[in-house]
């Protein structure tokens, strides 16, 4: 009976404890409307912006192409307008130059015919070159001409093959009439050598250092550049190559004129960057749309 009062716990009477378990399942349940709105703040979130430095180029792009090409069209109609003019004043008739010229308008006289008269230094004769006529190598042959009045000139009397270009007549002895037509220097590109006038190697036509070269203001030789006409025909040019005669020119207006190229070719990149743009705005507008999640 003693056992009835005793005062220790007994395993039947009193349950065992057990630590409280965590039931997802059993919680509040969250309204519907606060999970789609959560739900869809962070799909808006990833929406993709209009701004980007894809879209910041593409747009600058097309406006600075057609600026280029619109700059092009206006120099390709002053090109026009100045081929026109040198060709009016090829076409006039030749003029006598004055016994002191004017350096500074010969600008304004470019491509004008001019007559001289005098007889050839072919001590101070120049090759210029290498350059190329009809598929053959040579150089241009460059003799100060002394004119009856004193001054002296540098004149271009053209080309002569390479082989005879050292053993080129150089024998034309008294007053000669020369045609030809008035050129300012010539324009020297990045590849082009530096001239060698000690060792008579010319690469471009350097009026100043030429002139120098011929004797300088001292010996009366001014800094003015004639190209010589070839007026006459396949045949006569044939026979004076094979001879070693130089060979001028043709008259004719030699500007270049690439414009057209150049506007075609700004005009169709912005055409073409433009509509880069409008594809990548209308796929940016796409991406933009928000779509209904599925319930």
């Amino acid at each position: 009976m003693f056992s009835l009062f005793r005062c220790g716990p007994s395993k039947g009477i009193l349950p065992r404890f057990r630590p409280r378990q965590h039931y997802p399942h059993l919680q509040p349940h969250q309204p519907a409307h606060r999970a789609e709105s959560s739900v869809a703040s962070n799909h808006v979130a990833k929406k993709v912006s209009w701004l980007s430095p894809t879209i910041l180029v593409l747009g600058f792009i097309p406006i600075f192409t057609f600026a280029l090409g619109t700059w092009q069209l206006q120099r390709l109609q002053w090109k026009i307008n100045l081929i026109d003019e040198l060709e009016e004043k090829l076409q006039r008739d030749p003029i006598l130059l004055p016994k002191r010229i004017n350096v500074a308008v010969i600008p304004e006289f470019a491509y004008r015919r001019v007559v001289l008269r005098g007889r050839w230094d072919h001590g101070h004769a120049m090759l210029l070159g290498p350059r190329v006529r009809d598929g053959g190598h040579g150089y241009h042959v460059i003799t100060p001409l002394i004119r009856t009045d004193g001054s002296t000139v540098l004149v271009d009397r053209g080309f002569v093959g390479k082989d005879l270009a050292d053993n080129h007549v150089g024998n034309e002895e008294g007053e000669i009439e020369v045609q030809g037509m008035l050129r300012t220097s010539h324009t020297r590109n990045t590849f082009t050598p530096d001239n060698q006038p000690a060792e008579g190697k010319w690469y471009w036509a350097d009026i100043d250092a030429m002139t120098e070269y011929a004797g300088g203001e001292a010996a009366g030789v001014q800094p003015v550049f004639i190209e010589q006409i070839f007026d006459g025909h396949a045949g006569d040019a044939a026979s004076s190559l094979s001879k070693g005669i130089p060979i001028g020119r043709a008259a004719t207006v030699d500007v270049r004129n690439a414009h057209l190229s150049y506007v075609i070719t700004w005009y169709s990149l912005s055409a073409f960057t433009a509509t880069m743009l409008g594809c990548l705005v209308m796929k940016r507008k796409a991406q933009r749309r928000v779509q209904p999640m599925p319930r």
